[in-house]
């Protein structure tokens, strides 16, 4: 094994995840993430987080992955493609997010990270190193930002300037040290507020996202028997989370698709319409949805989501 500086390395661990399909890899220093935790705490405050009781758990491992991991000392984050190569059919249909046309991502991002991981350790020796997708207490878009992947959006989605905001995001954090990549990019967000005049609910103010009145949130996080009545009619059909935000914004005009067969639509999603929703019964849902984002909110919560939305 040849000794890599620390230059070197960095650089070959970003070749390499390139390599293993992700579309950009940073790097930042381990720390608290002061700014971040201010704006969580008052996020937190004012109830913003809804049912999701989570969010306010496990505050300081939140705001400083050195609680997460020992010893750690670098944050490498990666995103990962998902802007689809087809759309489900719109007409007579009812919709779900995009993130989840195919199998669920944290199965495969993880894989990945793996792989990863083992080829750090092929060149460097064994570390000290967890992997994170969206699944424990990280601030996932601080992290990417902080690592000059892209700038959080008025939609507080990720952006970057090359391809829109259709991302996943993970991190590996270890004891390694590394060359880093702390870098700001410039907000482009601007004076377009297009993301917040075309939320049906009105669950957007600049940088901002109130999951109480959010449609992704509710319909996927909610667990209750019932969604708001409040919100009657104006779910735009949208079943399993939502786009809108994302659909408006003019940075994911320059989206590309995505090369991982994984997230490719099942050909029954691509033949779908209200009816076959409607007449799902609880075995076709465990088949067809057994390896996806769906299955989180299982059968009963489709078909609540789905007579909301009728």
């Amino acid at each position: 094994m040849v000794a890599m500086d620390k230059k070197s390395l960095s650089n070959s661990i970003k070749s390499k995840a390139i390599d293993l399909g992700f579309y950009s890899c940073g790097i930042s220093t381990a720390g608290y993430l002061e700014k971040d935790a201010i704006r969580l705490q008052k996020w937190l405050e004012d109830g913003n987080h809804s049912q999701m009781s989570y969010m306010a758990k496990h505050f300081e491992k939140r705001t400083d992955p050195r609680k997460l991991v020992e010893n750690a000392k670098s944050v490498i984050s990666v995103l990962f493609n998902y802007s689809p190569h087809q759309q489900i059919p719109e007409s007579d249909n009812y919709k779900i997010s995009n993130y989840a046309f195919g199998k669920d991502y944290h199965f495969v991002l993880k894989r990945k990270l793996k792989q990863l991981i083992s080829y750090i350790q092929n060149e460097k020796g064994e570390i000290n190193s967890r992997i994170f997708v969206d699944s424990a207490p990280v601030l996932d878009r601080a992290w990417a930002a902080r690592s000059g992947l892209g700038w959080i959006g008025k939609n507080t989605c990720l952006i970057t300037k090359e391809q829109g905001s259709y991302f996943f995001i993970g991190e590996i954090i270890t004891d390694l040290e590394l060359e880093y990549d702390e870098r700001v990019v410039a907000n482009h967000c601007g004076g377009c507020r297009r993301c917040i005049d075309a939320c049906p609910t009105e669950a957007l103010s600049p940088y901002v996202l109130d999951a109480n009145k959010c449609i992704s949130n509710l319909t996927i996080e909610n667990m209750g028997d019932q969604l708001p009545a409040e919100f009657k009619g104006k779910f735009n059909n949208w079943i399993f989370g939502c786009d809108i935000c994302q659909e408006v914004c003019p940075w994911n005009r320059l989206s590309e698709p995505h090369h991982e067969p994984d997230f490719n639509a099942a050909d029954e999603l691509m033949r779908s319409n209200k009816t076959f929703w409607e007449a799902m019964d609880e075995e076709k849902f465990n088949l067809i949805f057994k390896s996806s984002p769906l299955k989180r909110i299982k059968f009963k919560g489709l078909k609540r989501n789905i007579l909301f939305v009728k």
